[in-house]
């Protein structure tokens, strides 16, 4: 996040983070936003999405809401949240629904968050919610739990850099205690998803997810636990590098979520490398696919590398030694008729070259089905 205007320091950012709709994220955030606002705070309320959910919208009554930004797509209107007006306001706090929202194409940015970073620059304070399933390195993982794919994603870096992140929690049998009263949906659309997103094992496998990355939250930013016998804090371990492995594959992406989440929980550093062969006949440039894949690698603020190497396995293998990387993640080669050409691929041959760093090797789900 960019500095904020002279005489004002950086806005800090909580965020209220849950596993599914209706575990009270919106009403927890209205409720904090009250209690400051009754300690004496300038509390405005940018963004509200009520879902029809009566003690929600109760909440929300005494609050000052900045009203919403009107915008022409494709023939009907919407509303969004008016980042311009409330920079007006200036108000000390804004609570802002529904973080990782995309705006509507004609708005100053894509991304809600985007929009919430504007604020913090300024030097307001948001509270916001998100769910777990949100966040961009558990795309893939959480595709596998529910069969859906998350379209509205938020960075690990935009998470890290929130100042507090608070679990909503809720058990799973008291959230579909809720669903079948209707207190989350109409019964019609309680009904479906019931059927599908809310089934209590799927349930239960996000709060352990969400659970876990609250610890996670709350680990990076104050440090393990100190000794309890008084001592001097442990030395720190030699710092992970972690080298992902970038080809055109289209599974290179939930590799590049993968090492980024562990290079996160390892507090490493993170590399995204790909390799292309010297072209006599010009300077040598990375195919669209690869290009796209190092493109999604920034995005999540890793440094990305391309190499110029005639021999792909041996060029990274070289890079990593002199970049002291601790782990190489690389897709699993697909499955070939003929086992030597299979050993011959360049996955196998890192394997081999790399004997003195640790490489973790992931199946490309797409082509194994599993």
């Amino acid at each position: 996040m960019s500095t904020a205007p002279e005489g004002k320091g950086q806005g800090r950012l909580k965020i209220f983070l849950g596993y599914a709709a209706g575990v009270g994220k919106t009403f927890r955030m209205l409720d904090e936003a009250h209690k400051l606002r009754q300690a004496g705070h300038d509390v405005v309320v940018g963004y509200f999405e009520p879902h029809g959910r009566e003690d929600t919208i109760a909440r929300v009554e005494g609050l000052e809401l900045v009203p919403r930004r009107r915008l022409e797509y494709r023939g009907r209107a919407f509303e969004e949240m008016d980042t311009d007006a409330i920079l007006a306001r200036k108000p000390e706090i804004c609570a802002v629904d529904e973080f990782p929202h995309t705006n509507v194409p004609g708005s100053a940015r894509t991304k809600r968050w985007e929009d919430v970073v504007v604020l913090c620059d300024a030097g307001i304070d948001v509270l916001t919610t998100m769910n777990v399933q949100h966040l961009e390195s558990l795309n893939d993982q959480l595709q596998e739990i529910t069969g859906v794919k998350v379209r509205e994603t938020v960075p690990d870096w935009v998470v890290k850099e929130a100042d507090e992140v608070v679990l909503v929690d809720l058990t799973p049998r008291a959230l579909l205690n809720r669903l079948l009263r209707g207190v989350v949906y109409p019964p019609e659309k309680a009904g479906r998803a019931m059927e599908s997103f809310f089934k209590e094992p799927t349930l239960a496998a996000l709060r352990e997810l969400a659970l876990r990355q609250t610890a996670h939250e709350v680990e990076q930013r104050h440090g393990p636990d100190p000794d309890p016998g008084g001592g001097p804090p442990a030395r720190a371990e030699p710092r992970e590098r972690i080298l992902i492995h970038v080809c055109a594959s289209p599974s290179t992406t939930a590799l590049i979520r993968r090492g980024r989440r562990v290079a996160d929980y390892l507090r490493g550093e993170c590399f995204a490398v790909s390799l292309v062969r010297p072209n006599r006949g010009g300077a040598p440039g990375a195919s669209p696919a690869v290009a796209q894949h190092l493109d999604f690698a920034r995005r999540l603020h890793i440094e990305t590398r391309t190499l110029v190497a005639k021999d792909e396995a041996h060029g990274l293998v070289e890079f990593a030694r002199a970049n002291a990387v601790t782990q190489i993640f690389v897709l699993r080669p697909p499955r070939r008729p003929l086992a030597f050409l299979s050993r011959r691929h360049t996955t196998m041959r890192i394997v081999a070259l790399a004997r003195d760093i640790q490489v973790t090797v992931v199946a490309d789900r797409r082509q194994h089905g599993s």
